[in-house]
């Protein structure tokens, strides 16, 4: 029995039967995953910073129904309405994010966040998707030839705006994700190979030139090559869980390392999954990542519509690689970076921008009948 007749023409009635179900019962899986994880990690974290148990796991949950509204009223959304709304939120958390740099709060050497009503906000969180649409529309006007508008220059000045703001703050994994995503699009959209050459050497540079500038990647890089010169207590940690944890796990809430983890429930809850929930439970993990990633472009291979392809290449883009350096750096296979895992790690603003960028991705890989509007 299906939720709605292929006859029904409502506005949900449509949604059900042009959305990608699929796509849309993983991100429920990933968000489900997140609120398990939220209850399982986040108590022993408030417990030694002196709050109530649960106060970090109330916080969280509470956003969990807010970020699946908001992926189901973005899906909602034509392709048209889903660019103008980036725009104004690119525009808004472009202002934000600079504003930051002078008037937000520094925590463990970044300022990333600002407190806007009593709440605590990170802005950056919101311009990364963002930027993937309006970045797209920008490569879509110039191959179009319909605008006469120089469409990659803009979008090259604002990455080059963007990356300017997250390295002030400095944020060297965001920029990372950020740069792959654009670059993607830039190639999708008629950059030449020997252009891509010149900007991985370029890339490479800069990763050489951040491990010499900032200090916290100097550390981390040198902890990653050689464990006995640098601190590894985390990554120490996360490992031991993942031993801990074996092929099932020893059950939700009996881990033992998220009480000396001290991110636990954010940069390394992957750790905690597989402490207590065990291998098995981290490889469906992965396999919801894997899939809503392959999935999306799986989609996109009869995409006719130039703005789409490129806002959806985007937005995969950043999601796969954000779950990607998350995981690989919990299991040691990259130096640590501090990087949510998409719905899984504690964290609003991070929740609520991934539920706006995935929303928007569902839109855009939405069936529809005739031409889509740009």
């Amino acid at each position: 029995m299906t939720v709605f007749s292929r006859t029904d023409t409502s506005l949900l009635g449509r949604w059900w039967w042009t959305v990608d179900r699929w796509t849309l019962f993983a991100i429920a899986g990933l968000i489900v995953f997140g609120g398990l994880l939220t209850l399982a990690a986040s108590p022993a974290v408030a417990n030694r910073i002196g709050l109530d148990g649960f106060h970090l796991a109330r916080r969280q949950l509470v956003l969990l129904p807010v970020a699946a509204a908001i992926v189901i009223s973005m899906s909602l959304a034509s392709p048209r309405t889903v660019r103008r709304i980036a725009v104004v939120t690119f525009i808004l958390s472009l202002g934000l994010t600079a504003l930051t740099l002078v008037a937000g709060s520094e925590i463990k050497g970044a300022t990333r966040w600002i407190s806007i009503a009593g709440i605590s906000l990170q802005p950056s969180e919101f311009l990364k998707p963002s930027f993937a649409v309006v970045a797209a529309w920008m490569f879509a006007c110039r191959r179009s030839g319909q605008h006469h508008v120089s469409g990659n220059a803009i979008a090259l000045a604002l990455y080059l705006l963007v990356v300017t703001l997250l390295i002030k703050q400095p944020d060297l994994g965001m920029t990372v994700v950020v740069t792959a995503m654009f670059f993607t699009q830039f190639f999708a959209a008629g950059l030449p190979i020997r252009w891509m050459t010149v900007i991985g050497l370029v890339s490479v540079g800069g990763l050489v030139l951040a491990y010499f500038t900032f200090p916290h990647v100097t550390q981390r890089v040198n902890g990653f090559l050689d464990p006995t010169s640098a601190d590894t207590y985390q990554i120490d940690r996360s490992l031991e869980a993942f031993r801990n944890g074996g092929l099932f796990g020893r059950g939700p809430g009996e881990g033992t390392v998220k009480g000396v983890l001290p991110d636990a429930h954010s940069d390394f809850v992957f750790a905690v999954a597989g402490e207590e929930l065990g291998v098995l439970a981290c490889l469906m993990i992965i396999g919801l990542f894997a899939f809503i990633v392959l999935r999306g472009f799986a989609r996109l291979f009869q995409e006719t519509n130039l703005f789409v392809l490129y806002a959806a290449t985007g937005l995969l883009v950043q999601f796969g690689l954000q779950a990607f350096i998350n995981m690989a750096s919990s299991l040691h296979l990259i130096p640590t970076k501090g990087m949510t895992l998409p719905f899984l790690s504690y964290g609003g603003s991070s929740l609520l921008a991934l539920a706006f960028g995935t929303g928007m991705l569902l839109a855009f890989t939405r069936r529809r009948v005739g031409t889509r509007e740009a």
